[in-house]
């Protein structure tokens, strides 16, 4: 076990506290990269998040929930922060944090408009890579306003690449690369490299501040740095004591300047008020682009930067290099000659050589070099994406004793109903620019990719959702920031089970804790979600945004639309929490036989209910909601989708034992079997669900049957339909020339095949399910199909593709898929990768 292994293997649990989960976790990336127009920060009366706090505001309004910034790294409170500010000379602003329109700007909704990647990242932090390409140009803001605010949604959106601002490769490659020499001591190595054609300049500013704490609470203390010499700042931290940020002389000896300024609202500049401070937070900002005395010549404040002015020829490289660590003895001038210098590379190099080790221990053997590199790649931006999120629902409502009474509209409007969540949690979140919150069902698929690098941060991720600062009272889960009483997939069982199995199938204390608040959440769905009482499930949009020609959580004709993906949900859900209790049985450490009878119940209600309710259609092969009017007509949604496929997912194998006390005890289990004609295990053994010798009989329970599952994966592996070269599309392309239309009580809508962006408004219109390929849900399916083949074996084969001739095991058809996906990013024969498009540059 390597270096890194071994902190991971040390992690603690993040729910006992963030101080007390390890030392190592203490710093991170835990910053996000937009907290303007987030719904935390938002106090209007009509909710509109991204005009209440744009992103010109954010130089200079000081943040209530959390902070962002370009490369950020903070304490696991987020307490003291750090980032990278840059200035090309010729832009209107310092480049603080990533500019993108909102959702009423862009075409196609919000939209970040930089480059920047996710180079590398370790579990502990102790070694964190990250690259951003920054024009040389000034910065076009207002072209991109006005161009993608000038096009309609059948238009492409207009990037950053496409005004031409990196023509004649004029820009700056700018990494940055942190690495610990211990779980406090932290360094920053900042590199530049011209890649233009001609000399230029570029100004530097890593920056260092305080969160705002004190603005909100009367009589709040509030912390302080200030210079300790020409490049060094003494910081007082709440909770880590004294510390000191040092900054070594740039390119050719010349030391930075160090600039100071507070973290408050500049007053002035928003609304035309009385300032608190002549040091406002945009002061360093006007201070360099300027030249205006904002800056505090005192060289104290709760926010500094150093400025360094580096000028590099063409295709050279310039290095800088700045370090946090606990206060040290120094002269009363200068600072400690160990802080750079050789011991400086020596830790760099060995972080980088631990993460080097940790990645090779966790490559497959057969993997390419490539390969090995896009997997590292994406444990690395998962890593990155940690973020503190900081929400207390009933403040953030009634507003804060230092600060003016938010509108009275806000007490029954978003969130209203969930007083009780008050987050203060390291969450992995989707995207830290444009969801820079969690969202429900996407943090459970984290978590199975986590379980591979930090099973303990994985299993945190699970409990936490579940935890009564964040569950209803009622037992819904949260769903998003946007609307936490929105409801997405129940995926979170199936989560658990997958952690649970990566990390070694041991820790029973952990999938225990799980089980019982999910069994609250399992019966908020059947009592709330399944309005007919009859096993058919709604739930509305579920995740899957534009997927329908109407929205499905806001039906514009009334009554009921009975979904099959909702209630292939359900069936999913029964198997998996059934599969928990079966694996907490078997543990002997907690009976649970009762529990895993009552999900094989429900399993067997929501089967019958597939199977009688009118989603299935014959003709088609496929599964379709059912809308039911107001006037009581049952009218299909005959779209094509995944909706249609997810019945197929909920498949699980049922042991010997279990079966049969399901059908000595159980009603509608051994009701389903006797209606089906398999009350008997000949039958069960004809029917092919049945496999094993007597004593370890193994029936496969799945909500589709062997018939329904074979007409959908040959519609699946169909290439005019789901099949494509890189994975299965979330709509079939059949509507690429079919355009399904419904007309229902006086209200027409349709859906046609559209791969890329949406041509509708409908969730924003950043979303697309009509054509793209859904990583989540094609990873389920492959995961559904390994499950078949280890039930069936060689005994089971498909034509795949349909209609080539050639018939495939399931584990193959499973491999295929698997390397459709992973080609997305992999290089093809021409070196191109397939995510970059037609980008050249890329």
């Amino acid at each position: 076990m390597g270096t890194e292994s071994e902190r991971v293997a040390g992690f603690g649990r993040l729910e006992d506290g963030l101080r007390q989960a390890g030392d190592w976790y203490r710093w991170g990336p835990y910053l996000s990269e937009r907290q303007w127009g987030t719904v935390r920060e938002d106090y209007s009366a009509d909710g509109e998040a991204w005009d209440y706090l744009p992103h010109d505001h954010a130089r200079s309004r000081a943040y209530r929930w959390g902070e962002d910034g370009l490369a950020g790294f903070s304490d696991v409170e987020q307490r003291l922060c750090l980032s990278l500010a840059l200035w090309n000379g010729r832009d209107p602003i310092l480049k603080e944090r990533a500019f993108g329109l909102t959702g009423a700007q862009g075409n196609h909704g919000e939209d970040v408009k930089e480059y920047w990647w996710y180079l590398d990242a370790v579990p502990s932090h102790a070694w964190n890579r990250w690259r951003y390409h920054y024009p040389q140009g000034p910065y076009p803001y207002q072209d991109l306003i006005d161009v993608n605010g000038s096009r309609n949604k059948f238009q492409p959106e207009y990037e950053l690449i496409d005004t031409g601002i990196f023509n004649e490769d004029r820009y700056w490659i700018v990494e940055v690369h942190y690495a610990k020499a211990d779980p406090d001591d932290l360094l920053m190595k900042i590199s530049v490299t011209n890649q233009g054609p001609d000399a230029d300049t570029l100004h530097v500013l890593p920056t260092a501040w305080f969160r705002n704490t004190w603005a909100w609470e009367i009589g709040a203390p509030k912390p302080a740095m200030a210079a300790a010499g020409e490049a060094s700042v003494s910081i007082e931290h709440p909770f880590l004591g004294q510390l000191e940020l040092l900054a070594d002389d740039g390119p050719g000896g010349a030391a930075p300047m160090a600039l100071f300024c507070e973290n408050e609202t500049n007053l002035a500049r928003l609304y035309g008020a009385e300032p608190v401070t002549p040091y406002p937070k945009d002061g360093i900002n006007d201070h360099v682009v300027h030249g205006a005395n904002t800056v505090n010549p005192e060289r104290t404040g709760t926010k500094c930067a150093f400025w360094y002015k580096v000028t590099v020829p063409p295709g050279e490289t310039a290095e800088l290099r700045l370090r946090l660590r606990p206060a040290a003895a120094t002269a009363e001038t200068g600072r400690p000659a160990a802080a750079f210098g050789t011991g400086f590379d020596q830790v760099m190099a060995q972080r980088r050589g631990e993460a080097d080790e940790f990645y090779a221990e966790l490559t497959p053997r057969k993997a390419s070099a490539d390969e090995a590199m896009v997997m590292r790649q994406a444990f690395g931006g998962l890593l990155w994406s940690k973020q503190l999120f900081y929400y207390d629902v009933k403040r953030w409502l009634d507003g804060d004793p230092a600060q003016p009474a938010p509108p009275e509209q806000r007490l029954s409007g978003r969130n209203s109903r969930w007083r009780n969540f008050d987050a203060f949690d390291i969450m992995s979140m989707p995207d830290k620019w444009e969801y820079p919150w969690f969202a429900a069902w996407d943090l459970a698929f984290h978590c199975v990719a986590l379980a591979h690098v930090d099973p303990a941060f994985a299993k945190y991720q699970l409990i936490l959702l579940c935890r009564e600062w964040f569950q209803h009272p009622n037992g819904a889960l949260p769903a998003y920031e946007w609307d936490f009483s929105d409801v997405n997939p129940p995926v979170q069982a199936w989560a658990a089970l997958e952690v649970f199995a990566v990390d070694g199938g041991r820790d029973i204390d952990f999938l225990s804790r799980v089980f019982d608040k999910l069994l609250i959440n399992f019966n908020w769905w059947v009592n709330l979600e399944d309005a007919e009482g009859n096993n058919v499930f709604e739930g509305g949009f579920l995740g899957l945004d534009n997927i329908g020609p109407l929205d499905r959580s806001h039906l514009p004709v009334g009554g009921i639309l009975e979904q099959s993906d909702a209630t292939g949900w359900m069936g999913f859900y029964a198997i998996a929490m059934g599969a928990i209790a079966s694996a907490l049985n078997r543990s002997r450490q907690r009976p649970a036989s009762d529990l895993v009878l009552k999900f094989m119940e429900h399993f067997a209600a929501i089967r019958d209910a597939l199977a009688s309710q009118g989603l299935w259609d014959e003709a088609d092969g496929l599964y379709y909601d059912r809308l039911i009017t107001p006037s009581g007509a049952a009218v299909p949604v005959k779209v094509r989708s995944m909706v249609g496929i997810i019945p197929a997912l909920a498949a699980a194998v049922i042991e010997e034992d279990d079966l049969r006390h399901a059908l000595v005890v159980g009603k509608q289990f051994a009701d389903l079997l006797g209606r089906e004609g398999l009350d008997h295990p000949d039958k069960l053994r004809e029917r092919g669900v049945l496999r094993g010798k007597p004593g370890d009989q193994r029936l496969l329970l799945s909500l589709c049957g062997p018939d329904r599952l074979e007409r959908l994966l040959a519609k699946l592996f169909d290439e005019s339909e789901f099949l494509s070269p890189h994975g299965l599309r979330a709509l079939s392309a059949y509507h690429r020339d079919h355009p399904y239309v419904i007309d229902v009580e006086g209200v027409q809508a349709s859906i046609d095949y559209e791969p890329a962006e949406s041509t509708t408004p409908m969730f924003g219109g950043n979303s697309n399910w009509r054509g793209p390929i859904w990583f989540p849900l094609d990873y389920l399916m492959v995961s559904t199909l390994d499950r078949y083949h280890r039930f069936y074996g060689d005994d089971f084969t498909i034509e795949y593709p349909t209609g080539s001739g050639r018939q495939l095991t399931l584990d193959k058809v499973a491999a295929d898929l698997a390397d459709r996906l992973i080609s997305i990013f992999t290089q093809d024969q021409d070196g191109r990768r397939a995510c970059f498009g037609g980008t050249k540059r890329m």
